[in-house]
């Protein structure tokens, strides 16, 4: 029989972590932390997230900003308004929400964010900062699944590792921090262009899925006992829903999770870890920004 890895349950337990430390804060007389998010545009699954980000600020008390801007906002308006949340003393942490229009460069969006607000933790300072192991603000995705790892105690060191996807998001910085000192995993990154990609996956201990193309990975390519963590998010058309359409995972969830130690479900398993390091890296910047008494 599987464990479930409850991404749901651990974040709640996480938001009340940080929620203490904030009622420590303020009784200490210090600031109250404070998340900003930019939303360019009208795209559904981006507006549900980030209104799920502004709840949890309500949730840990801290202050949240939520900007809206039209899709036909310009790239130069859309950096007037990051130019101004950088100025903003205020305003400890935010993030742009991905995807914007085509228009507008997302890599450049992101190079413009002061890396020491840097919510998101996507900026290329903080990204070479936690290449060489120095501390930083870590990429939101990679950050919430080393965090479950860490608090189901699945063992890392030493055992294989498999992510199912290179981007910039999740594969690539996923793999630097599970082969960091700590975590000790020897990692290889399949993508679209891997020969026999099915091959690596078989012999896998953990496997990370992280493509966007659902109910990629099947039962057979699953060994038993491996860890399993999907981070595919895609809805898809179902007669059983009553909007006609489902959030479905990476992985086949129903077939491949009798074959697992630990697995995570698809929705409550990675998304709510992402959202709630978010605030991580907020309550983070805040300390540092914290006058030195």
């Amino acid at each position: 029989m599987y464990n479930l890895i409850d991404g749901k349950k651990t974040a709640s337990e996480i938001k009340k972590e940080i929620a203490e430390e904030v009622a420590r804060r303020v009784l200490a007389g210090k600031k109250i932390p404070h998340l900003a998010a930019v939303l360019v545009g009208d795209n559904g699954s981006s507006e549900t997230y980030v209104n799920n980000k502004v709840k949890d600020c309500n949730e840990v008390g801290f202050k949240s900003t939520l900007i809206r801007l039209d899709k036909k906002t310009s790239e130069a308006e859309l950096h007037k308004k990051i130019s101004e949340l950088n100025e903003n003393d205020d305003v400890d942490g935010f993030i742009v929400q991905l995807p914007l229009p085509d228009h507008i460069s997302e890599s450049k969006v992101i190079e413009a964010i002061d890396p020491s607000k840097d919510a998101d933790g996507f900026h290329p300072v903080n990204i070479g900062r936690m290449v060489t192991g120095i501390p930083c603000f870590l990429p939101a995705t990679p950050y919430g699944i080393v965090e479950l790892l860490k608090r189901y105690r699945i063992e890392t060191c030493g055992k294989s590792c498999v992510i199912i996807g290179r981007s910039n998001l999740v594969g690539r910085p996923l793999s630097i921090l599970l082969s960091r000192k700590g975590m000790d995993a020897t990692v290889t990154v399949v993508h679209s262009k891997t020969r026999n990609i099915v091959s690596y996956i078989r012999e896998a201990d953990i496997i990370v899925a992280a493509i966007g193309s659902p109910s990629f990975v099947k039962a057979d390519m699953v060994k038993v006992g491996a860890v399993v963590i999907d981070v595919g998010t895609t809805y898809v058309i179902s007669a059983s829903s009553k909007t006609g359409r489902k959030l479905t995972g990476d992985v086949d969830f129903e077939n491949v999770a009798p074959k697992c130690s630990y697995i995570t479900p698809v929705p409550g398993g990675v998304g709510p870890m992402t959202r709630v390091a978010l605030l991580k890296n907020t309550l983070l910047a805040t300390g540092l920004r914290d006058p030195v008494s």
